[in-house]
């Protein structure tokens, strides 16, 4: 999903013009990167939790020449999932009851092999229909 097809769900579902579903979007979204240049982390219960990883500079290097490259220190958004986020795409139900059974196709049925065929019942078996 792209922020602009997030934008339109949202007014959508909320009944508001694309212009006001951008605003309020956008308001989350740098409310959300205001609060992690500040070193707060960012937990919605149910959903997961953003924080920001400090990484030490270091020396590496450079893939095509194999030069020794410096890289200096950097601060990165981390995101981890939350336990009901991850059970809800896995199909499971958050409050511990049974699993939602997964769609699946049905599987397709055997086209029995023609008449006094000597193919094999199964693949791999070596074992004529004729014989079975």
């Amino acid at each position: 999903m792209t922020k602009s097809e997030l934008i339109e769900l949202v007014a959508q579902e909320a009944n508001l013009t694309k212009g006001r579903a951008e605003l309020v979007i956008n308001t989350i979204f740098e409310s959300m990167v205001d609060a992690l240049r500040r070193d707060e982390g960012i937990e919605i219960r149910g959903f997961g939790s953003f924080t920001v990883r400090q990484y030490k500079s270091y020396e590496g290097r450079n893939p095509r020449t194999g030069d020794t490259v410096h890289v200096a220190p950097k601060r990165l958004p981390f995101f981890k999932v939350g336990k009901e986020l991850r059970k809800r795409i896995n199909g499971e139900r958050p409050d511990g009851a049974a699993p939602e059974p997964r769609r699946t196709q049905p599987p397709k049925p055997a086209t029995p092999a023609p008449q006094g065929s000597k193919t094999p019942a199964r693949p791999g078996t070596g074992v004529s229909e004729d014989v079975i």
